[in-house]
């Protein structure tokens, strides 16, 4: 018996060529065998029944059938196929995969296995050791990595988020200082806020609340605070550096002693006792009036820039501090009646105290002789600055002490030399 390749095997070689790109029906002729096309069969059933096909089942053929139903015809004494490889292979990768999430789910509840989220490796270090004094090479590597870190960040900006970096560093170095030896670490924090202040005055000056690190390594702020490691530091040294000991206590003692009613606030009334005593109320008000307050009060934070201002009135940060109190029409220049408008607070204070009040118009005159403005009507911020007469402008203007001292400069100066003369003759 021959299979006519016409008939019965034309599905069958349709299957194969589909799966291996020929037929497989040629018999010998007389004799007849089960050609693989009938196991391509059960395969595509059950690759079927793998894809969800609810036709297609892969059960075995029974023996003695033929794929459409005949007869089926087998070599004699061959047995019937058994079922085909494909569902035992189907059945062990089960397994396998079974027993593969069983290993897999049982090592991780044991904690034998990482878990495959790195999410953990992100999170902050939120502690430090710091290193003891006798570890010196880690005392040397801390302060290599501190300055490695500022050269990076040279041209970026440090800003309030990471001001705390800042504190940290003058806090950690407040021990490394014998200047400061007699602090208690109930000051520290108070200590750290003035000196961290001047760095933001004079280096912030828009109060943009940003400043550049480069511009922290260029000033000289940091040599002034490490100056503070000599312990043979003399007395005048340290009265004029703003970070040492005496000089903080004292700015600390002011405030606390300004704080009549002890509630850490100032009013302007308790402020209006600074110094001599001897600014007037306008200025005042336009100090309330611009300058950050809660519930019309000053804290320490605001005193500071309010002393750093009056205490280094030649520099420029200081000067565009008062600069912006003084300009009442927010116009960028100071005119004939900004000038008029606070110098008739001096003239009251004279009357008060008995003096004779000079004319507005001999002090106007002398004020713009003396910054030469570009324009002859308006002075401008930095006129002020290039006259190199602003202390002088601003003190006239804001302080009757001020006004007195540069009103009788030429018998100061008289008085000044006299005593210079006793002491040469001694």
């Amino acid at each position: 018996m021959v299979l006519s390749p016409s008939v019965p095997s034309l599905p069958c070689r349709s299957v194969m060529e589909r799966n291996f790109g020929e037929s497989y029906v040629l018999t010998a002729p007389g004799r007849a065998y089960l050609t693989p096309c009938a196991a391509a069969v059960d395969d595509v059933t059950l690759r079927d029944a793998g894809r969800g096909t609810r036709t297609a089942e892969a059960t075995p053929r029974q023996p003695g059938r033929s794929p459409r139903g005949g007869p089926a015809a087998r070599a004699p004494g061959r047995e019937p196929m058994a079922p085909s490889r494909a569902a035992k292979k189907s059945e062990q990768e089960l397994k396998d995969e079974e027993m593969e999430l069983f290993t897999k789910y049982y090592m991780e509840w044991k904690g034998g296995r990482k878990s495959g989220s790195t999410s953990y490796t992100n999170i902050p270090r939120f502690y430090y050791r710091l290193p003891a004094e006798d570890e010196v090479l880690l005392q040397k590597l801390r302060e290599e990595s501190r300055a490695v870190f500022l050269q990076r960040k040279s041209r970026e900006l440090l800003d309030n988020e990471e001001l705390q970096d800042l504190e940290n560093y003058i806090l950690e170095l407040i021990p490394t200082l014998p200047q400061l030896d007699g602090l208690e670490k109930s000051f520290y924090s108070f200590y750290v806020c003035t000196a961290v202040r001047k760095f933001f005055f004079f280096l912030d000056p828009l109060r943009t609340g940003k400043i550049k690190i480069q511009d922290i390594l260029a000033c000289s702020f940091l040599d002034d605070l490490l100056e503070l490691r000599d312990e043979e530091l003399s007395k005048e040294s340290q009265e004029t550096n703003w970070f040492s000991a005496p000089s903080a206590l004292r700015v600390y003692g002011q405030y606390l002693n300004l704080d009549k009613d002890h509630n850490g606030m100032l009013s302007k009334e308790e402020l209006s006792r600074y110094g001599t005593g001897t600014l007037t109320n306008i200025f005042l008000d336009r100090v309330f009036q611009e300058c950050l307050t809660y519930d019309g009060e000053m804290d320490y934070k605001t005193y500071l820039d309010f002393v750093l201002a009056l205490e280094n009135r030649k520099e420029p940060a200081a000067l565009q501090y008062i600069f912006k109190l003084l300009d009442i029409e927010n116009k960028g220049y100071l005119n004939v009646f900004s000038l008029n408008y606070f110098f008739r607070a001096i003239q009251e204070q004279m009357k008060i105290h008995g003096q004779e009040p000079v004319s507005f118009q001999d002090v106007k005159d002398e004020i713009f002789d003396m910054v030469k403005p570009k324009d002859p009507y308006k002075i401008s911020l930095q006129d002020l600055i290039n006259s190199s007469q602003g202390d002088t402008v601003t003190s006239i203007l804001i302080d009757l002490n001020g006004f007195w001292t540069y009103e009788n400069r030429e018998v100061l100066v008289a008085s000044d030399n006299d005593s210079t003369a006793d002491v040469d003759d001694t």
